[in-house]
């Protein structure tokens, strides 16, 4: 449970450092390339083991970091892509809706159980994250044209955090946990580098340093949130369905607190009343697993 709690922290600090983004006008693209670097450098320093380069395509675990890397940098353009033509609001609920994604996999692929009281719970939680997630301030409809990019947010982030339970679960030793989290910002890095260097030749981006520094600031909370989570997967007594439900909740509230006490937000009535489900869904999953 203690990874589980680590994982929720250091998702939540990514919270507080895109937030101070916008604040000090971060290039956020930039900023995210910066940041997978140095997120794979925390997780070459976390193995503490030689690494032979030659070595890692042999892995099992190989092929599904290249796809990771890959998810990782299309689905936050297409985030970014949302966020201009729908708001905020839409894809933040795109995002921390596709939790059913992995939940369901979780169900039926390892014949998790699926009793009354934690299927009420996970139900509660998923409405829970809608309610929180709408903000009044960003709201926005959206048009049928526009509708194709949130969708593809939802189904990315959901395949996401899927393929990481299912390559912990089936390939990942728990020795290689930092050398495969490394690889997959590895590959992320690198593709995100190529897009940019694109973007430098055609004068679309100029590289500043406090892009830089933004980048770093992001990128250890940013490592250490997927560690922490491969770690809470890998728990016998927690099954994926419920650690993606109290991940997803936990950071939601713990993000949705820092935001009340640090930059004064203000949360609506549904907002409010998303907060008490979460709370009760917890409980109810707490309770399923005592």
């Amino acid at each position: 449970m203690i990874y589980l709690l680590l994982s929720i922290l250091a998702s939540s600090i990514i919270f507080l450092v895109f937030k101070l983004f916008d604040r000090f006008k971060i290039n956020t693209f930039q900023a995210i390339v910066v940041n997978y670097f140095i997120a794979c450098v925390s997780g070459l320093v976390a193995y503490g083991q030689p690494i032979n380069l030659i070595n890692i395509p042999q892995y099992a675990w190989f092929p599904g970091t290249i796809f990771l890397g890959f998810l990782f940098i299309v689905i936050f353009n297409f985030m970014a892509i949302t966020t201009q033509r729908s708001g905020l609001s839409v894809v933040s609920v795109s995002t921390k809706m596709s939790v059913v994604i992995p939940i369901c996999f979780g169900l039926f692929y390892y014949q998790e159980a699926a009793g009354f009281l934690k299927l009420t719970g996970i139900g509660l939680a998923l409405i829970a994250v809608y309610l929180v997630s709408l903000k009044k301030t960003t709201a926005k409809s959206i048009s049928k044209n526009d509708l194709l990019f949130p969708i593809l947010v939802f189904v990315g982030s959901g395949i996401i955090d899927t393929t990481i339970k299912f390559l912990e679960a089936s390939f990942v030793a728990k020795e290689d946990v930092p050398l495969f989290s490394a690889v997959i910002f590895a590959t992320a890095f690198t593709l995100g580098i190529l897009v940019f260097i694109f973007q430098l030749y055609n004068r679309q981006q100029k590289l500043k340093f406090k892009n830089i520094l933004g980048g770093i600031a992001l990128g250890v909370p940013n490592y250490f949130s997927i560690y922490f989570l491969v770690q809470a997967l890998r728990n016998p007594n927690l099954e994926s369905s419920v650690v993606f439900t109290l991940n997803n909740v936990g950071i939601l509230m713990l993000a949705t607190l820092l935001g009340i006490v640090f930059f004064k937000e203000k949360l609506s009535t549904k907002n409010w009343i998303g907060f008490g489900l979460a709370v009760f869904s917890i409980i109810l999953i707490a309770i399923v697993k005592a």
